[in-house]
């Protein structure tokens, strides 16, 4: 299982590297859950990190707009972001969740690496306008082209994403998912605690931002000794097979 860990700037950028992040994500915690940075700061990453190492970067909790989703997706990719991560904010129905990442699909193309992940949340039902129920992931992000599904959560108040679906039912997404040919990551809110669970359930990829943090705080600075802590939890744990 790879670890994805979330910077907000080079320097945390470094750190991470550093410490055995497999993934550099870069976001904008200030803007939310899949908040988007700017392209300086994905562009200050890319060269922070050794070349060979994969940034991905979030590109907003998107509304239901494809024409922005799919020019913030081509900044982002043309900034040196290998992975698209696109909350499926303000989709609520299927149909609107698959023309949407199709027209993020399609604007990075033609961007040679450039791959997208396509995010629901586990809490959307405590969303107001109820974004897409997260068991639809699959057959959208299969539908529409989309190579990876994400999991996290859309509101940050200390519960996680296992607050909200228990083992069981993780195990059934991930499992829905491979079933589809889709690579699984699940985020929101773990901690160091949470990824036996996350690789029991299958998982591909563990985002993690807050427990790599001071004080377990998404909004503090990174400490590279969690985020070696981080990694050595998913390094013992046994190859999963598919």
């Amino acid at each position: 299982m790879k670890l994805l860990v979330s910077v907000v700037d080079a320097d945390e950028a470094r750190a991470a590297a550093a410490a055995g992040a497999d993934i550099v994500d870069v976001k904008n915690p200030d803007e939310g859950s899949l908040g988007a940075p700017s392209p300086a700061a994905i562009e200050s990453v890319r060269a922070a990190v050794p070349a060979q190492l994969p940034v991905s970067a979030a590109i907003g909790d998107m509304p239901n707009l494809p024409g922005t989703a799919a020019l913030a997706a081509l900044g982002a990719a043309r900034s040196g972001a290998a992975f698209v991560k696109v909350g499926l904010w303000g989709t609520s129905t299927q149909q609107e969740a698959v023309a949407l990442l199709l027209a993020v699909g399609e604007a990075v193309a033609d961007i040679p690496g450039a791959v997208v992940v396509a995010g629901a949340y586990a809490d959307a039902r405590r969303v107001p306008h109820a974004p897409l129920a997260p068991e639809l992931l699959p057959r959208v992000a299969s539908e529409a082209g989309v190579a990876i599904c994400l999991l996290d959560t859309a509101v940050k108040d200390g519960r996680g994403l296992l607050d909200w679906l228990s083992a069981e039912a993780l195990a059934t997404f991930v499992a829905d998912a491979h079933e589809a040919g889709l690579e699984v990551a699940l985020a929101g809110a773990l901690r160091a605690e949470d990824l036996p669970v996350v690789h029991s359930a299958g998982a591909d990829i563990a985002g993690v931002r807050s427990a790599a943090c001071g004080d377990g705080r998404r909004s503090g600075p990174l400490e590279a000794a969690r985020v070696r802590a981080l990694r050595a939890a998913c390094a013992a744990m046994p190859r999963a097979s598919r």
